[in-house]
């Protein structure tokens, strides 16, 4: 009999054979792949409610004062994640479209599914869900920004925050808002309490599901360009090495916890790969198909390098104290 605990233990081969899978079939056939994207969305939006259910939001008043975790926050996705990506993308060709992809989502953090893999890691899930609306409004801000030092004036001229503020109402505030309820509903009515334990079993088949449509249905594009993108692969892989050890030297000069800590790890080399694609499709073409689909290749490459961080993370680089 399957039980929820068979499935958290088994959630790193399901995800491998799942991944294995969606490529086959993406690369097998493409014109049908491709109509997964289309529920990506909605498929994330699920996965994340069924994340945010389990979390204990009317006790997390104790979050909102963890000040050192805010700045440890800020200074690793806004001082060390833009100097690493200063460093690695010079060693890009001078290629705009290029570029554009690899800064575009490596400047970004991530404010959806990095809570799935920080609960996964055994990090602080809390603070990163307290976080998501601060990382969104700064990310806003510094976004640009980023993006015309390390570019210049033609890459702001493409930079549209309508897709973004999308994205967050329908991949966070919405799935955000329906869990809140059910768990207000859970507190009055044992209807709700069944419904609450019956979302408990979504987080792991619907992150199966979310890597299947993803990498399926986008396979096919990467191929497409890939004398291209196959500078940005090196860049990802280098980026996901290096950024964890960063992360956890910032975590111990600002004196955070271990679950804390594991949390800021995950933020810091969890990037928003999902939530900028829509940046992608909204450049003119053919720089959106290019773009999308260097974007969507971090996605790719994030998403095995998160199956091994939920392991590394806690077992070898923040190790609970014995």
């Amino acid at each position: 009999m399957v039980t929820r605990e068979t499935l958290e233990q088994k959630q790193i081969l399901i995800y491998v054979i799942t991944l294995i899978a969606a490529a086959v079939i993406g690369l097998m056939w493409p014109a049908f792949s491709s109509t997964f994207g289309y529920i990506t969305s909605i498929v994330i939006a699920i996965l994340l409610f069924s994340m945010f259910t389990q979390i204990p939001f009317f006790r997390l008043q104790e979050t909102l004062s963890n000040r050192r975790f805010i700045y440890a926050l800020l200074v690793t996705n806004y001082a060390a994640v833009p100097l690493l990506v200063w460093l690695l993308t010079s060693f890009l060709p001078n290629q705009p479209p290029l570029l554009l992809g690899v800064m575009l989502v490596l400047l970004a953090p991530c404010i959806d599914y990095v809570i799935v893999f920080t609960h996964l890691g055994r990090g602080n899930e809390k603070l990163m869900l307290i976080s998501t609306p601060f990382l969104f409004i700064t990310q806003m801000l510094f976004l640009p920004l980023f993006l015309w030092l390390f570019i210049g004036d033609q890459a702001v001229e493409f930079i549209s925050l309508e897709p973004f503020f999308e994205a967050f109402i329908g991949l966070i505030l919405l799935p955000l808002l329906l869990a809140l309820g059910a768990q207000f509903w859970a507190t009055r009515s044992k209807m709700g309490e069944l419904m609450l334990d019956g979302a408990a079993w979504l987080p792991v088949p619907f992150m199966a599901l979310t890597l299947f449509v993803i990498v399926a249905s986008q396979i096919s594009r990467i191929y497409e360009y890939y004398e291209v993108i196959i500078y940005a692969i090196p860049i990802y892989i280098a980026f996901m090495v290096i950024m964890p050890f960063v992360a956890a030297q910032l975590a111990k000069w600002f004196r955070l916890d271990v679950s804390a800590a594991r949390a800021l790890v995950f933020s810091g080399g969890t990037r928003n790969s999902l939530v900028v694609l829509p940046f992608a499709y909204a450049l003119p073409d053919p720089l959106d198909g290019l773009v999308a689909a260097v974007i969507v290749t971090q996605t790719i490459v994030e998403l095995v390098g998160e199956l091994i961080y939920i392991r590394v993370i806690p077992g070898y680089l923040i190790r609970d104290k014995q």
